[in-house]
């Protein structure tokens, strides 16, 4: 009873939520990083009219990562490239309001693996047919 007391409704919602739960096919960018606990992120971003239109995750890890990774890609959603470039850990820790100190490591594997598929789809702008070449 004192996890549920303990946590914001936002936290809840994102550690629970799973429509965003999915791995897209031909995304314009992706990114994943593992961390050394053995945690994966994986996120995936689609781009319409220069603005994030559809954004996803995998992961393998607790459920600070998956709440982490949700708080990501909700933040990154209907943003420009270079709006999405400013969600940071600390953007993702006050979305959440209430992730423990010590999971802080889980914002900032999220916003790594974030900043990774923002740079992949910058890529992808750049050079269009890789987005039909790449395995995820």
């Amino acid at each position: 009873m004192a996890f549920w007391q303990k946590h914001s409704l936002r936290f809840l919602d994102m550690v629970f939520r799973a429509d965003r739960r999915e791995s897209l096919k031909q995304p314009d960018g992706y990114g994943r990083q593992t961390r050394e606990c053995g945690d994966t992120i994986e996120i995936y971003v689609v781009l319409r009219d220069g603005l994030i239109d559809s954004a996803s995750f995998e992961t393998n890890g607790c459920i600070y990562s998956v709440a982490c990774a949700n708080a990501a890609v909700h933040l990154a959603l209907g943003r420009s490239l270079p709006e999405a470039r400013c969600i940071s850990a600390a953007s993702i820790v006050d979305y959440l309001e209430t992730l423990p100190g010590h999971e802080l490591h889980c914002a900032e594997l999220a916003a790594a693996v974030l900043q990774l598929a923002l740079t992949d789809a910058q890529e992808t702008l750049r050079l269009p047919w890789r987005k039909f070449y790449r395995s995820t």
